[in-house]
C-alpha cells in the first residue's frame, strides 16, 4: 500500500493511536463504540485514563469477553453502567506518563519506540490504515512523500516533526450522564 492522498478528516486519536496499547486484538468479539481521553468533570486528561464506551450486550460470547478480557485487564480501573445500552470501562495509563504527555501534545513520533511499534502492529500490514499509522509513528520515512502531496518543502515538515494533528481535546471528551439504574435517577 502507498499513501497517495492525505487523510484530512478528524479521527478519534484515542481509539486509533492509544486503544491499541491495551493489547486487545483486532477482530475480537467486542470493540468500543468510542474511546475518550476525558469525561466531563469526572476524568481529566491529567488522570491519564482511557475511557472506553462499550455497547451493553447479553450474549454469552460478549459476557465471556467482558469477564475474561475487560474486567481482568491489568489497566482496568473502573466499570460504570452508563445507561441501559452502554457501559464505560476506564483504563489507567499513569505508568506511561511521559508517553501519555507526548500523545496529548501530538508528539506521536517521540513516544517510546516499543509503544509506537505496538500501535502500528495492531493494524493489518496490508491496509491503508497501517501505512498511515506508520507515517504518524515514524514520520521521518514519509516527510518527502507528504511534502510532495502538500506541495511544500520537505524541510518545513521536518521542522514541524509530526504528520498527524494532536488530539482534539473537545472531541476526545465524553459528555454523558450516568443513570442510577436502581432508582432511574440521573447522577450528577
Amino acid at each position: 500500500m502507498v499513501i497517495d492522498a492525505l487523510y484530512t478528516n478528524y479521527f478519534q486519536k484515542s481509539k486509533v493511536l492509544l486503544y491499541p496499547l491495551l493489547g486487545i486484538k483486532r477482530g475480537c468479539t467486542a470493540v468500543p463504540e468510542q474511546t475518550y481521553l476525558s469525561w466531563g468533570t469526572k476524568i481529566s486528561t491529567e488522570d491519564m485514563k482511557l475511557v472506553a464506551v462499550y455497547p451493553v450486550r447479553k450474549d454469552q460470547e460478549y459476557i465471556t469477553f467482558e469477564k475474561n478480557v475487560l474486567l481482568k485487564h491489568p489497566r482496568i480501573t473502573d466499570y460504570i453502567p452508563l445507561n441501559d445500552e452502554q457501559c464505560i470501562f476506564t483504563f489507567d495509563f499513569s505508568d506511561l506518563k511521559d508517553d501519555w504527555q507526548k500523545f496529548i501534545s501530538g508528539n506521536y513520533s517521540k513516544m517510546n519506540p516499543q509503544l509506537k511499534r505496538k500501535i502500528r502492529d495492531h493494524f493489518d500490514k496490508n491496509t491503508s490504515t497501517s501505512i498511515y499509522i506508520d507515517s504518524y509513528m515514524f514520520p521521518e520515512k514519509y516527510f518527502a512523500l507528504y511534502a510532495d502531496l502538500l506541495g511544500v518543502e520537505e524541510s518545513l515538515l521536518k521542522n514541524v516533526g509530526e504528520l498527524c494533528s494532536p488530539p482534539n481535546l473537545d472531541k476526545e471528551n465524553l459528555i454523558a450522564e450516568v443513570l442510577d439504574l436502581d432508582n432511574k435517577k440521573i447522577l450528577s
